[in-house]
């Protein structure tokens, strides 16, 4: 990235990072604070918060103030942080490590993990409704999105199908793509169009943001299978060769690294094709292009 969009990063990345700890419940509990401290604890994981920074930086895009759109970019975050949680389970990936960290589970018992997964899973609706600073019509548009894409037919639907492959060794191209769109798609799709729905955008410019989302969905997933077998272990937070040792079937394995990493440049050069029909997309192009190449 050059260092004005370096920049806007930065404040995005501060935004929401502010916004998140203001929407803490661990002051507000007693008896229950071990939960409120495992949901701060991978809430405060880190990671590149790229899904709230998609919601601002479309905010912006369509007109918006992103200041306004600030409680949709935490709750999205908090969406992300509940997959997390629950995807590190030893019922499902058993991941020990989170970026770098003891996973939620390993540092507050599976119990807890389990619990404080649930309570990122409703509260960023609560967030949502109780943000005086946004139109009734828009709080309900923007529950209705984050809400349909987080369920059995958007990240959820993709977990089990995900689960359900392992089992398998005869997946096809187009059935690890409809998978990937629910699993990691769809919120990424989400993302932007709450931005949009924030902003007052037009129909034509919801429906770029979907194609760009789209595009961009998949070649994230897609890098993330590179990086499953190329990357160092310190900077990607996690185990490497893990998705072979779950038998998953990825676009290294149907492709080869090569063609993984053509597909990628492919759909990120159409994502960015599509930021073409935007003015002012010049943030949202260094983004696009950095995470083709990001190395964790």
């Amino acid at each position: 990235m050059n260092e004005t969009s370096k920049e806007i990063m930065s404040g995005y990345v501060s935004a929401v990072e502010q916004t998140l700890k203001k929407y803490s419940l661990t002051p507000r509990l007693i008896q229950q604070a071990s939960v409120g401290k495992a949901m701060d604890y991978s809430l405060e994981a880190g990671g590149k918060r790229i899904r709230p920074v998609l919601v601002q930086a479309f905010c912006d895009l369509c007109g918006g103030n992103a200041k306004n759109v600030l409680s949709a970019a935490a709750a999205i975050e908090m969406i992300h942080t509940f997959s997390l949680i629950h995807d590190d389970l030893p019922c499902m990936d058993d991941d020990d490590l989170r970026r770098g960290k003891p996973s939620c589970h390993k540092k507050f018992g599976e119990a807890c993990a389990v619990l404080a997964g649930d309570a990122l899973a409703v509260y960023p609706f609560e967030v949502i409704s109780s943000d005086e600073s946004l139109a009734p019509e828009i709080r309900v548009k923007l529950i209705n999105e984050l809400a349909s894409s987080t369920g059995a037919e958007g990240m959820i639907g993709g977990q089990i199908i995900d689960m359900e492959n392992e089992e398998r060794d005869d997946i096809s191209e187009q059935e690890l793509i409809f998978m990937y769109s629910l699993k990691t798609g769809k919120l990424i799709k989400t993302a932007c169009v709450m931005g949009c729905i924030a902003a007052g955008a037009s129909d034509e410019q919801v429906k770029l943001a979907k194609e760009y989302a789209e595009c961009l969905g998949l070649a994230f997933q897609i890098v993330d299978d590179i990086l499953d077998v190329t990357a160092d272990e310190k900077k990607l937070g996690k185990p490497t060769g893990s998705d072979s040792e779950e038998n998953k079937t990825t676009f290294v394995d149907l492709l080869g690294l090569d063609g993984a990493k053509k597909k990628a440049a492919e759909l990120t050069e159409k994502s960015l094709e599509i930021l073409d029909r935007f003015e002012n997309s010049g943030f949202l192009k260094e983004l696009t292009e950095y995470l083709l190449v990001r190395d964790h």
